[in-house]
C-alpha cells in the first residue's frame, strides 16, 4: 500500500518543491492536495494524484476529503495571504475551533488545526519533511563574501529578530548600520523588506529572518527563495541573514545565481 500524504497547499513554490522531494525520497507515495481558491496554483493541483478545492476556513470539509482519500499524514506548505484570513467563511468545525482559542495567532490556530486532524487519525508532519537537505548549515551560503561591517549588522539583526519572534511580533527585521529600520508584523516579509528599503534609502541594508524559540516545525517554517532575493535586490538589501539548519532555501540553484548576479549575500547564523 502506498503512503498517502495530504498536502494542505498555499501559494508560492514551496508546495511544488515538497511534491518533487516527496516523489523523489518518499518511496511509494500518493499525494493528495487540499488546494485553496486564490492561493494554490491550478497547474500544481493538477499534478497531485487527487485534489479538491476549498475556501480558507472550510476545515471540516477539508478533513472529510483527506479521510475519504485515505490520508493518514498531512503537511502544511505554502503561504496563505493575510487578506484571506479576514475573508473567512468558517464552517461549523472552524467556528468551534476559533471559539475555544483565547489567542488567535498563527501558532495557536495551526496548532488547533493539528489537533483536529489528529482527532480524525491524520498526523501533521513537519513542514520540512523530505526537505532537510535544503536547510543551509552555518556559514557563508552564497553571494559576495561579507566584510566586517556587514557581518556585524547580520549578527545584530539576527539578535533583534530572535527577540521580536519570541514576542510573536514577527520573525524578520531589516537593519542598517546598527539601526532597526523595519520589523515584520501582519503585513508579511515582502512588505517589511520594501518598508525597510525605503527608510534605509536603498543602501547597505541587511535582512534577518529567524525561527521562533521552540518553533513548531509542523507549520510557519522560515523560508527564503527567489522572490526574497528579488525583493531584497529591489530594496537595496545586500545581506540576508538566516538561521542555520532551521530555514528552507527553496529553488537553491536559482537563488545562488540571482545572488551572484544581484550582488546579494546570504549567510546562515546559529
Amino acid at each position: 500500500m502506498p503512503r498517502t500524504i495530504g498536502i494542505i497547499s498555499g501559494s508560492g513554490i514551496y508546495p511544488e518543491e515538497f511534491m518533487a522531494a516527496a516523489r523523489a525520497k518518499g518511496g511509494d507515495v500518493r499525494l493528495i492536495m487540499a488546494a485553496f481558491k486564490g492561493e494554490t496554483r491550478e497547474e500544481l493541483a493538477a499534478e497531485a494524484d487527487e485534489s479538491a478545492w476549498f475556501r480558507v476556513g472550510q476545515l471540516g470539509k477539508m478533513i472529510k476529503f483527506l479521510r475519504k482519500q485515505g490520508a493518514t499524514e498531512a503537511v502544511m506548505v505554502g503561504q496563505i495571504a493575510p487578506r484571506n484570513l479576514f475573508d473567512l467563511r468558517p464552517d461549523v468545525r472552524t467556528m468551534m475551533l476559533l471559539a475555544r482559542l483565547k489567542q488567535k495567532n498563527a501558532e495557536s490556530i495551526f496548532g488547533a488545526i493539528a489537533e483536529e486532524l489528529s482527532k480524525d487519525g491524520i498526523t501533521l508532519l513537519p513542514a520540512t519533511t523530505f526537505l532537510e537537505d535544503i536547510m543551509p548549515a552555518a556559514g557563508h551560503v552564497c553571494g559576495p563574501a561579507l566584510d566586517a561591517s556587514a557581518l556585524e549588522d547580520a549578527e545584530y539583526g539576527f539578535k533583534i529578530a530572535k527577540e521580536t519572534s519570541r514576542l510573536d511580533i514577527g520573525q524578520t527585521v531589516v537593519v542598517r548600520n546598527g539601526t532597526v529600520l523595519a520589523v515584520e508584523a501582519f503585513e508579511g516579509t515582502n512588505a517589511c523588506i520594501r518598508r525597510g528599503g525605503e527608510l534605509g534609502k536603498g543602501k547597505e541594508i541587511t535582512l534577518a529572518k529567524v525561527s521562533k524559540p521552540n518553533q513548531d516545525f509542523r507549520f510557519d517554517v522560515p523560508v527564503i527563495g527567489p522572490d526574497t532575493v528579488k525583493n531584497c535586490a529591489r530594496s537595496g538589501v545586500r545581506t540576508i541573514a538566516i538561521e542555520a539548519e532551521k530555514t528552507l532555501m527553496l529553488a537553491g540553484d536559482e537563488v545562488r545565481a540571482m545572488c551572484n548576479d544581484q550582488q546579494v549575500s546570504i549567510i546562515a547564523l546559529s
